[in-house]
């Protein structure tokens, strides 16, 4: 398989390149191994190219000696080919609001239920995951906010209902969104960290701030009486929104867009997203508004770079009743 690869810049080009299975699965395979193929099971990277089969076999003599580019990523045991696969990465990573699974099932021509499973083994790879580095310090600004996720509890059906507000997740039945901005970073602009918490309580909040935000930080919130005992440990301002939401420098703004872009893809585009799924939408959200800065073709590429040590099971998906409380970054 020696194969020049370039990646695509458009999505028509996507499609164009990856319609060839090898050229696809050379692609794949250099992002994830950019030091040759080795195997997954031993390590050993004298392996051979099967080209009848399109996998490898590794020249020791183990329990799945033989492997394909899909082994130990989001991908395997899937039966769809790579001419699908990538074209979804793609359109998901890319799309602004979010692109629902029955307009993946239109495009591709797989059932729905298909394209909702792969979006959400999707939206794993796009998951980011712990951080190492704390916001703020330097002089840059942090700011805290929270938001509620879910439709009115008087338009629920009572089996809705019941189970919406009987787990606790967020007033009336909502779901609660933590986040923490961090404005003019190295790259030149904003990034953004997102939590799935039960409730807005001191408890809930200050270890979200006190465990990502640098000690003697700027953090600027709103009025939230939760907030205010945070003065200790940062430089708190806040500004109080039955008043005004801007006051000097002082805003949530930056949250507050984040937030739009968020409710604009479930209500726009996934419609209803059940209280258990919903880090995983944030996840895709928080990803794209991340990476807003750079291009389609690199977005994709950081998206393919993370498909390997994050596989999915279908029952593993649909297992779960609800979502634990997340700290930011889990």
């Amino acid at each position: 398989m020696e194969t020049n690869l370039t990646s695509p810049t458009t999505l028509l080009q996507a499609i164009r390149t990856f319609a060839d299975q090898d050229v696809a699965i050379e692609f794949v395979a250099k992002l994830r191994w950019p030091n040759g193929v080795e195997c997954p099971t031993c390590g050993r990277k004298d392996v051979r190219y099967l080209e009848n089969q399109r996998r490898w076999q590794c020249k020791s003599v183990h329990a799945k000696r033989q492997f394909s580019v899909k082994v130990g990523t989001i991908f395997e045991d899937s039966p769809l080919g790579l001419d699908k696969w990538l074209p979804a990465v793609w359109l998901i990573t890319n799309a602004k609001n979010g692109i629902s699974s029955y307009e993946i099932h239109r495009a591709l021509g797989v059932t729905q239920k298909t394209a909702w499973f792969m979006l959400h083994r999707i939206r794993l790879a796009m998951k980011t995951g712990s951080f190492e580095k704390k916001m703020g310090g330097g002089g840059k600004i942090v700011e805290a906010d929270e938001t509620f996720v879910g439709g009115k509890a008087r338009n629920m059906h009572k089996a809705v209902r019941d189970r919406r507000i009987g787990t606790g997740t967020g007033a009336f039945g909502k779901t609660v969104v933590a986040g923490l901005l961090e404005r003019n970073t190295a790259d030149g602009h904003s990034t953004v960290r997102t939590a799935v918490i039960p409730a807005v309580r001191q408890d809930t909040l200050h270890p979200l701030v006190r465990g990502n935000v640098e000690t003697g930080s700027e953090l600027h919130t709103d009025a939230l009486h939760a907030y205010k005992a945070l003065g200790g440990d940062f430089i708190h301002r806040f500004v109080d929104h039955a008043e005004c939401y801007v006051k000097d420098n002082v805003h949530t703004n930056g949250l507050e867009n984040f937030w739009s872009l968020l409710k604009r893809s479930i209500n726009g585009t996934y419609v209803a997203v059940e209280p258990f799924h919903l880090l995983k939408y944030v996840d895709e959200q928080a990803f794209r508004f991340n990476n807003r800065k750079t291009t389609d073709g690199n977005r994709f590429v950081k998206v393919m770079g993370d498909v390997a040590g994050r596989r999915m099971t279908y029952k593993a998906l649909i297992g779960a009743s609800e979502v634990p409380p997340s700290g930011l970054g889990n």
